[in-house]
């Protein structure tokens, strides 16, 4: 099922609300996985839309799973994100104003494996060296977890 493909078919290309949740996952090592959108070529935090009946710690971790094929042991909710700053129009139009719910993974098992469709890359980054080419809507997520790790 596709929720939000089957709303688009409804109103096509204009703004939307879109509840959902990412994965800001840590390694051993302290560094955050990013990965590299196949549409916009932009780094960003796993995650996705809500489905129909799931909940956010849900989305999170099926997010997570199907776009680097990890699976999260626990997830601690850092906050529900919204507003403009989380505006984004998509390169084929789609325009959606995220509520995002952002979770922090520190545990979790599984061998990184990207889906091809929506990831061109995965890498895990020192928090001293993101990449400036970070995807707008997780910008915010990305700088308010930073901002908490270094005071």
């Amino acid at each position: 099922m596709n929720y939000i493909r089957e709303l688009r078919e409804l109103v096509g290309t204009r703004p939307i609300i879109m509840a959902g949740a990412c994965v800001i996952l840590i390694d051993d090592e302290g560094r955050l996985l990013l990965q590299q959108r196949t549409d916009n070529g932009l780094w960003g935090l796993p995650g996705g839309s809500m489905e129909p009946g799931e909940n956010m710690k849900e989305v999170a971790s099926r997010e997570l799973f199907e776009e680097v094929g990890l699976e999260a042991e626990e997830l601690e909710l850092l906050d529900i994100f919204s507003g403009p700053e989380l505006y984004y129009r998509y390169p084929h139009g789609d325009e959606v104003y995220n509520v995002v719910a952002a979770y922090i993974c520190k545990e979790y098992s599984g061998i990184i494996k990207g889906d091809k469709a929506e990831v061109q890359d995965i890498r895990f980054f020192d928090l001293n060296k993101i990449p400036n080419q970070i995807s707008p809507p997780d910008l915010p997520i990305i700088t308010r977890f930073l901002n908490e790790v270094r005071s």
